[in-house]
């Protein structure tokens, strides 16, 4: 019975530990090697003419940023009678309309509703106004270099693609804040890149999403994660999201490690409703890419629960020792990887610290890493208890950046 205990302990603990790894570490690398043996075919061009391109902006209270997204939007480098610069205001309280609208005529078409409604009503809202047959999906925080655009939609001469994800960069000078964002989206295009060159990419930032206006399907009012939806439903039609790294779109890291876990709080809570949506979101006729998602979107929400119950096996091994060596945490094996691990979480919460104080110390960049990941996963775990009371709805609370 001793012994049943000691492995059934031991075999869950390392099930956990397997579960953090191959979310982190083996889905990277496996995505990697497929893509590397069996390459899906290079988008195929078959058309040297730029389509007509919409770049639909959706902005809430933003009267700080407004303006400087309007002249950036403006510099944009794009044939005109095929560019189309449509902003869409939704309840915003603040001057964030009057500005749009100064612009009129001089490039900015805008549109607003007194009434809040949520982003996704004030994109639908706007759906019908938008000319052009790409439409290009960003926020009011978010630049674009001169050529994103041109880059972002070159893609979409190949009929084959229905949508592309451009690449999101985290500008610098933030401090360690900033330094574990910006780790982490080169993290995600990196992932990207591996997904694309196999066939399909499975996530798209929201900030610079593009997609055929033919196969824009409307989210249902309750879906949190709207991006997430719509990059969904067109792998459901059968159609490639590729990846287009050189398509950037830069913006500063949130104003403060707080600021920033509410913000991933909010993402996890839509990715647990994805999950238990997910006969609406998978593409299940496409078996690769199922797999693909649920690597590389379903099990990051996770990962949470593997720390937590990696954490109390470990802890039951110490008060119960086995017999035995390494694979069954038998001394002194257990006691390391519990110390171990008390340690990861001790310097994360220094790392937090140091984060409220501004970050730039040596120490809180060098802390960096814990500390997101320690961050990223309790931002997780409040998004499973948003999800799980219903408290997290689909009227996201504008976030104040640096």
């Amino acid at each position: 019975m001793t012994l049943l205990v000691d492995t059934t302990i031991a075999t869950l603990f390392w099930i956990c530990v397997g579960g953090i790894l191959y979310t982190y570490f083996g889905y990277p690398l496996l995505v990697a090697l497929l893509a590397r043996l069996r390459p899906a075919p290079a988008p195929r061009a078959q058309s040297a003419d730029l389509p007509s391109a919409t770049l639909l902006i959706a902005a809430y209270n933003e009267e700080i940023a407004i303006e400087d997204k309007i002249q950036n939007s403006l510099a944009i480098e794009y044939p005109r009678e095929r560019f189309q610069i449509l902003i869409v205001t939704d309840g915003s309280s603040d001057r964030t309309p009057e500005l749009a609208g100064r612009y009129a005529g001089r490039g900015i078409e805008s549109t607003h509703q007194p009434e809040r409604r949520g982003k996704m009503a004030a994109i639908n809202r706007a759906m019908p106004q938008a000319r052009g047959e790409i439409i290009v999906f960003s926020d009011a925080n978010n630049f674009y270099q001169p050529d994103t655009i041109q880059k972002l939609v070159a893609p979409f001469s190949d009929p084959a693609v229905g949508a592309v994800s451009g690449a999101k960069v985290i500008q610098k000078g933030d401090g360690s804040l900033g330094e574990s964002e910006g780790l982490y989206w080169k993290y995600e295009s990196f992932i990207k890149k591996q997904e694309s060159r196999l066939g399909s990419c499975t996530s798209a930032a929201g900030e610079i999403l593009a997609l055929r206006k033919e196969l824009y399907t409307p989210p249902p009012d309750r879906v949190i994660n709207d991006d997430f939806y719509l990059a969904m439903q067109v792998l459901r039609k059968g159609y490639r999201m590729v990846y287009a790294p050189e398509a950037t779109s830069s913006e500063r890291v949130s104003l403060t490690a707080q600021d920033e876990i509410v913000r991933r709080t909010r993402i996890n809570a839509g990715r647990y409703q994805a999950i238990a949506l997910a006969k609406d979101f998978l593409p299940l006729n496409r078996p690769v890419l199922v797999w693909q998602i649920v690597s590389h979107k379903f099990l990051r929400p996770l990962v949470p629960f593997f720390m937590i119950a990696a954490l109390l096996f470990n802890l039951l091994a110490v008060i119960l020792p086995p017999r035995g060596s390494f694979w069954t945490l038998g001394s002194p094996y257990g006691p390391i990887f519990l110390a171990l691990q008390i340690a990861f979480y001790a310097l994360a919460l220094v790392g937090s610290r140091l984060q409220q104080h501004g970050g730039q110390s040596k120490l809180a960049r060098a802390l960096y890493l814990p500390t997101f990941l320690v961050n990223s996963n309790l931002a997780a775990f409040n998004g499973f208890l948003r999800f799980a009371r219903g408290e997290q709805g689909h009227l996201w609370e504008r976030i104040q950046r640096r």
